[in-house]
């Protein structure tokens, strides 16, 4: 029977060789939403490493000031930790958690590399965004003033340089550009997952260095404040900073807010890409309901002659969508060839596993959307009576 479908099919291929690019079509436009929403489910799925509710971003800009610098950021900070809705803060370079700066570079050990994002931060950061250690500790004041400058990296991070080996306390040779070249990096801890570009992003190789109090570049502050502080402390830390820092400006972003913003960049595009796609679904469909009525209706003295000889309504259906499905394959396997050289090209550098079940999800679909069309016609097809038929004959 299975080839005896494929034989009728490939025999009326020039016939039914729209349908199959539309089919194959439909499978690949399902197979890129697959990938970006399995990719997306995946990277929601692994934690996000840190905790960012009640912590605001305090953004300082000193304008035209160049004077003393660094003592006015310090004296600001002292400035908010005295405020009573203040639970702490902690003072770090511009990519701020869901911001849309980065700082990257390549770090080396020995002959092994890997490209990872630069966080430059104060010993109150783990505190303030509550970021647990997996090995080592936090860098503390004490390490400032050490032989090495220290670092911590993060799981993604170790795995690239150093496999399953312990890298607490070992040394890293690169020296990144606008970083402190005179001292060499030491590792003195190590955290787990760190997605600073929100639960939907890829978690990278991060490592986070200690920034000198003496830095004058620096000037963003992450304040954790107390539940319950309302828009009216904020005014009020504005003003106070405003106050101590004349002609310098200050800007105040909520993380949770800007979670929400990193998280809509995520889902508008998948949105409209489920929009476009179901469009795409809905046209092969009616081209799949016209093809079948049309198949009926040449085809009733064939289905008369079946029922006469004895065919069941039920075999006369499976028929119809047997013949579907055999499309489907033809479609399907113009369709594999392509969407195989993704995994292994290591096309937009996402794991294997996310275009493989992409492709799973796809053809699942494709061969459910050919049975639901199908299913309404075969129906018809086999409630024909054999009688009817012959007479039209």
């Amino acid at each position: 029977m299975i080839r005896h479908l494929f034989k009728l099919i490939w025999n009326k291929k020039r016939a039914h060789s729209l349908l199959i690019i539309e089919i194959w079509a439909s499978f690949m436009v399902l197979f890129g939403l697959a990938s970006l929403l399995v990719h997306n489910l995946s990277n929601y799925r692994e934690p996000l490493g840190f905790s960012y509710e009640y912590v605001w971003v305090v953004d300082l800009n000193n304008n035209q000031d160049t004077v003393a610098v660094a003592e006015k950021t310090q004296r600001i900070i002292q400035r908010i930790n005295a405020f009573p809705e203040v639970a702490s803060s902690s003072r770090m370079s511009d990519n701020s958690p869901f911001s849309a700066n980065t700082m990257n570079n390549n770090v080396e050990r020995g002959n092994r590399k890997t490209m990872m994002d630069f966080y430059v931060t104060d010993e109150k950061f783990a505190d303030v965004l509550e970021i647990p250690l997996a090995s080592g500790r936090w860098y503390t004041p004490a390490d400032s003033i050490g032989k090495y400058r220290a670092v911590v990296i993060n799981q993604k991070a170790k795995e690239k340089l150093f496999d399953d080996e312990d890298p607490v306390g070992q040394l890293l040779g690169d020296k990144p550009k606008g970083n402190d070249g005179s001292r060499q990096q030491k590792i003195v801890g190590v955290i787990d997952n760190f997605k600073a570009k929100g639960e939907f992003m890829t978690n990278m190789p991060a490592i986070f260095q200690q920034l000198d109090a003496k830095e004058s570049y620096h000037k963003k502050i992450l304040v954790k404040v107390k539940p319950g502080t309302d828009a009216v402390f904020e005014a009020k830390l504005v003003k106070a900073v405003t106050a101590m820092a004349t002609g310098w400006s200050v800007d105040v972003d909520h993380l949770t807010e800007s979670c929400e913003n990193r998280h809509n960049l995520t889902l508008v595009p998948a949105i409209i890409f489920v929009i476009v796609c179901s469009f795409l679904l809905i046209n092969v469909a009616l081209g799949l309901f016209g093809v079948l009525n049309v198949s009926i209706t040449r085809r009733r003295g064939e289905i008369g002659l079946r029922r006469a000889l004895g065919a069941t309504e039920r075999s006369i259906s499976w028929q119809f969508v047997g013949e579907m499905w055999v499309l489907a394959t033809f479609a399907l396997v113009l369709g594999l060839v392509l969407a195989c050289q993704f995994p292994l090209l290591n096309v937009f550098d996402l794991a294997s596993s996310v275009y493989v079940i992409a492709i799973i999800v796809a053809a699942l679909i494709v061969y459910l959307l050919v049975t639901i069309c199908a299913l309404f016609p075969s129906r018809q097809a086999a409630a024909i009576q054999p009688a009817v038929a012959l007479h039209e004959e």
